[in-house]
């Protein structure tokens, strides 16, 4: 027997949770002391079947966790996916398959459910390609140096009827949901959220109640009365030379009309004594930097690949989204684990798609992982084919395949999970 038939990859039990809880905490390089809250919490909202782990003799030495999601398509069809977190392997353990072994354990489980995709936002970027993920949105954070966006300081409101007012934690638990589900149905990669992410960005879930401190809570209601926008942060305060430095840090922002977002980034571009808004984590074309008098006020500190898709279920997944255009294309797909590997024909068109198994000869070929990226609009088959991570096996159906999947607007993810 090798040292890697000896490790024991399973699903654990509810009476493992505290020990799957170190070895997470160690895996992130957090104290592996684990506080009777935390398992608690955990115990309260994982699913034991679809918590996996690896023990050498008894000890923990990996996480996996998986959970039922919702992911938005372009169009706006909500598609069950198989949300990954928590994965982690112990330094004293890596190189084993101890991570192939769980992925695999989850995705079959995943296309045996239904899943469509299965979804993970990527610590490290070499790792998920290997099991078919391919990243399929991005983020970007801008720092705003208010002094020269060129707006009025002496904003006091709205000029469209519509109003702003600071609410407080409660009325947020009433109102944000509602309004992250219309965000949601509208916005390409968007994830669903559950009662216990409002409970944990609303204070009333707390696991160390020393480390959470209450935010600023603002929402926009439109001149008819309707919310449409709300945003969450916090502030410093810093002074020099009797000066005030003083920097706004957005919790997240979520805003259903561009009137509502232009509204609040100019609120917290008012506040007295603030000089500088970081925005958080942000759609790659957002508006916000062309909402400013001076765009270059609005500087790009972070840009990176943020949510990771693996296509479970190709037909469906493509008959889901809509498309700009009208065409024709057969992909091969190659999936080395042999979860979508085929041939397929999309006929796609503004009023629905279908698509089947075919025999006709391919179009393009590409990894399941490339099909990913391409699938949500944000990446160009022109680009991967340039870049030989996907082949035309037809001249020109780069460019079919473009005119086909790309979005006017890029998709999005405003969640980490």
């Amino acid at each position: 027997m090798t040292d890697r038939d000896a490790i024991d990859v399973r699903a654990i039990t509810e009476a493992e949770i505290p020990v799957w809880i170190r070895a997470l905490n160690t895996g992130f390089l957090r104290s592996p002391a684990v506080a009777e809250a935390e398992i608690r919490d955990r115990s309260s909202y994982i699913l034991p079947e679809r918590t996996l782990a690896a023990f050498d003799a008894g000890r923990c030495v990996a996480t996996f966790r998986s959970f039922p999601q919702e992911l938005t398509a372009v169009g706006g069809t909500p598609l069950p996916a198989d949300a990954i977190s928590n994965v982690t392997v112990t330094a004293t353990h890596r190189r084993r398959g101890l991570l192939t072994r769980m992925m695999a354990t989850d995705l079959a489980a995943a296309k045996e459910r239904g899943d469509v995709v299965a979804t993970l936002i990527a610590a490290e970027y070499p790792i998920y390609g290997r099991y078919g993920f391919g990243p399929a949105t991005s983020t970007a954070e801008w720092t705003i140096e208010v002094p020269r966006t060129g707006l009025d300081r002496r904003w006091s409101g709205p000029a469209d009827g519509g109003r702003i007012d600071l609410v407080d934690a409660e009325d947020v638990r009433k109102t944000g949901p509602e309004l992250h589900e219309r965000l949601r149905r509208a916005q390409p990669g968007a994830v669903s959220r559950d009662e216990r992410w409002w409970q944990i960005n609303t204070g009333v879930l707390q696991l160390d109640s020393s480390a959470w401190t209450e935010p600023f809570y603002a929402v926009y209601r439109s001149a008819a009365g309707e919310v449409e926008g709300l945003v969450s942060y916090e502030s410093d305060d810093t002074w020099h030379d009797k000066q005030p430095h003083n920097t706004v840090d957005v919790n997240w922002l979520i805003a259903v009309t561009p009137t509502a977002e232009r509204a609040l980034w100019q609120y917290l571009c008012s506040i007295d004594w603030i000089t500088k808004v970081k925005t958080g984590w942000r759609a790659p074309d957002d508006l916000l930097p062309q909402f400013l008098p001076d765009p270059r006020a609005a500087r790009i500190t972070t840009q990176s690949d943020w949510l990771w898709v693996r296509i479970l279920d190709v037909v469906r997944a493509l008959e889901a989204r809509t498309y700009g255009g009208t065409g024709t294309l057969v992909l091969e797909v190659t999936d080395r684990d042999g979860l979508s590997a085929g041939r397929y024909r999309l006929d796609a068109g503004p009023d629905g798609a279908s698509c089947a198994p075919t025999t006709q000869d391919a179009e393009l070929t590409l990894d399941v992982s490339e099909l990913a990226s391409l699938w949500l609009g944000d990446e160009s088959a022109v680009r991967l084919v340039a870049l030989g991570r996907i082949r035309e096996e037809r001249a020109g159906a780069g460019s079919v395949a473009d005119a086909l999947l790309r979005t006017s607007r890029r998709p999005w993810c405003p969640d980490i999970f």
